[in-house]
């Protein structure tokens, strides 16, 4: 302690304390641990709960309890076969440049108390502008990730589009689009049936068509699309939108083009080709946390006319006049949702200038391909398919003749191993591991260790994925001859158990259509999902018959299935009755609760989605 203050220290000692630390970090980084670790919260509280400590304790025996109770028990998102998720793999540099920004307490909200530390944030930006083919006078801000971005982006074409919420306005994203997404429509209170989730097609990208369609159809309507989220690299399947059409449509109907390219973006430093048509987008969100190997948290949002940033966010109190910037001088707090910021761009900053851009343009590029490496082994093998094209260091596929059960035990068993880490998602319906190589540390040699056990190893035994909820009991809503065995005659139901069957018959009502008459239009709204009683119907997609439907056939936005939040779903296709109809009908909301519930039904569903969503039905 020094004089007074309770809460200085000496010189000697903030040395001893950092050079302790820094060994604990570089034995820790060094140190052969499997790529995740978990434990129970019981055994977490018996770790670490205690009272607070009134009296301190000596830092020695503060980094004991940090190497034995708090690390270990955290993802290794640098293990070299860490191939779940987003990967993260920081360098030594990035790491002490936010040491600085920590030890220095940066505030980098107003150039009057941060001219240093806002240039070097404007520097970065410059470089990022340069990359992505943005002109000079495009503005940006650094924020906490792609979410921030995400959200920033939606308030400043808000904003630029059409000012205050209107409730004519819509907002359209494809299947593909990262959930962060419907959280910023949320959150910037746009109401479900204002935001349009679109499907994607076989290659998992947005069809200018199907936007084209989707934007006429609202038009028509008497509303306002002003916004397009398009994908630069989607989490899921790694695929780009095609950037360039999309952007001509955008641009004849005056809609403001968004790209999250948060988890794709920089691959433009290894080159443009990667995301053709980026450069024409409104607004771009990118991950420096991600491809650029930063430690977290560090994303950004870039916005082609820089004016129209500032005039989304600019607000000047009387507490903060003395703070105002004058000519040439940047308030990064008048572009985006802090007030109160760090130094973000300091790790950026250090660790680029220390290995040069073209370390990591090297670093990305050897991504690539160990990813492709990875795809042509899933593609040469007998045990494993390809369940989407590869694309941006994802790799998604799965195993042959094993289940969904059995694909997803292979997913805990490599975990439980410790030799590595793959995540899963759903493809258009279809369960599918997904391995993301984003790590410069990774090789080949950790690709094919993995892909060799998911090729032989057994799966492990998962825990029951769905909850049984006690039974319901009640009449059968609008069909009052029918019980619940006349429900469990329906093939979808057949496998549900009476008390099963009779929460299901609560949640219906009854429809009935006259020969002729459309049931749902394409690119119309709503969710209700449909199981045929009685008569025929025909299916057509963009006026071209597709498939005729019977008793026991079901129809309704499958797709809704694998974008959640409730948002609006456009119908894919038309149904009309071929004769006299009686429906089954389930309210918006439905479809996802008897998939969550319902084990029997959740089968036959996934399987229809599976044959359907990739030829948009």
């Amino acid at each position: 302690m020094a004089g007074d203050d309770p809460l200085a220290l000496d010189r000697e000692t903030m040395r001893q304390l950092g050079y302790r630390t820094i060994d604990l970090l570089v034995d820790r980084l060094e140190r052969e641990t499997p790529p995740l670790q978990r434990a129970t919260p019981d055994e977490m509280r018996r770790r670490l709960e205690g009272a607070s400590p009134e009296q301190p304790e000596p830092f020695e025996q503060i980094l004991e309890g940090l190497e034995r109770d708090v690390l270990p028990f955290a993802s290794r998102d640098g293990h070299p076969r860490f191939f779940g998720f987003v990967p993260f793999a920081g360098t030594w540099p990035g790491a002490l440049g936010d040491l600085i920004a920590s030890a220095c307490n940066l505030y980098v909200g107003s150039w009057m108390e941060s001219a240093g530390p806002s240039q070097v944030e404007l520097e970065v930006l410059d470089w990022f502008k340069d990359w992505v083919g943005y002109p000079k006078d495009a503005a940006g801000s650094l924020v906490s990730g792609g979410s921030a971005g995400n959200l920033t982006a939606l308030a400043c074409a808000r904003e630029a589009v059409a000012g205050p919420m209107r409730e004519d306005l819509v907002l359209y994203v494809s299947d593909q689009g990262h959930s962060s997404v419907a959280r910023a429509a949320r959150i910037l209170g746009f109401r479900p049936e204002q935001v349009r989730v679109l499907p994607s097609d076989d290659a998992f990208r947005l069809a200018p068509g199907t936007l084209s369609a989707a934007i006429e159809a609202d038009a028509a309507r008497g509303l306002t699309p002003f916004c397009v989220a398009a994908q630069g690299g989607a989490t899921n399947t790694g695929a780009v939108d095609p950037l360039a059409e999309l952007a001509a449509i955008c641009r004849e109907r005056g809609v403001w083009l968004h790209v999250d390219a948060a988890y794709g973006g920089f691959a433009v430093l290894a080159g443009r080709d990667f995301l053709p048509g980026l450069e024409q987008a409104d607004s771009i969100a990118l991950d420096p946390h991600k491809w650029l190997y930063q430690p977290f948290e560090c994303g950004c949002l870039l916005v082609r006319d820089g004016r129209q940033l500032r005039a989304a966010f600019e607000i000047l109190p009387d507490y903060l006049r003395d703070a105002r910037a004058d000519a040439g001088e940047v308030n990064f707090s008048d572009l985006g949702l802090q007030l109160t910021r760090s130094a973000r761009a300091l790790k950026l900053w250090v660790s680029l200038r220390f290995f040069g851009i073209e370390a990591f343009r090297a670093a990305i590029r050897r991504s690539l391909e160990v990813a492709a490496l990875a795809a042509q082994r899933v593609e040469e093998s007998e045990a494993l398919e390809l369940a989407a094209p590869a694309s941006l260091g994802v790799v998604c596929f799965r195993r042959r003749n094993v289940d969904e059960d059995g694909n997803a035990g292979l997913v805990t068993a490599l975990e439980r191993s410790g030799t590595g880490l793959v995540s899963s998602t759903r493809l258009h319906g279809r369960f599918a591991l997904r391995l993301c190589v984003l790590n410069h540390q990774s090789t080949a040699e950790d690709v094919e260790r993995v892909l060799s056990f998911l090729e032989t190893a057994e799966p492990e035994a998962e825990a029951a994925r769905y909850e049984r909820h006690p039974a319901i009991v009640s009449s059968w809503p609008g069909l009052p001859e029918a019980d619940v065995p006349s429900l469990r005659a329906l093939p979808l139901f057949a496998g549900l158990e009476p008390d099963q069957a009779a929460q299901v018959a609560a949640r219906a009502s009854l429809r009935e259509a006259a020969a002729g008459e459309t049931v749902i239009e394409q690119w119309s709204l709503g969710s209700e999902f449909f199981v045929i009683l009685e008569g025929t119907a025909s299916v057509s997609v963009d006026r071209e018959q597709a498939r005729d439907l019977g008793v026991g056939d079901f129809f309704g936005e499958l797709r809704a299935l694998e974008w959640g939040a409730g948002y609006a779903y456009p119908r894919l296709a038309s149904v009309t009755a071929t004769s006299p109809l009686r429906l089954l009908v389930f309210p918006e909301g439905s479809l996802k609760e008897l998939v969550e519930r319902y084990p029997a039904i959740a089968d036959l569903i996934r399987e229809a989605a599976a044959e359907r969503l990739p030829r948009h039905s």
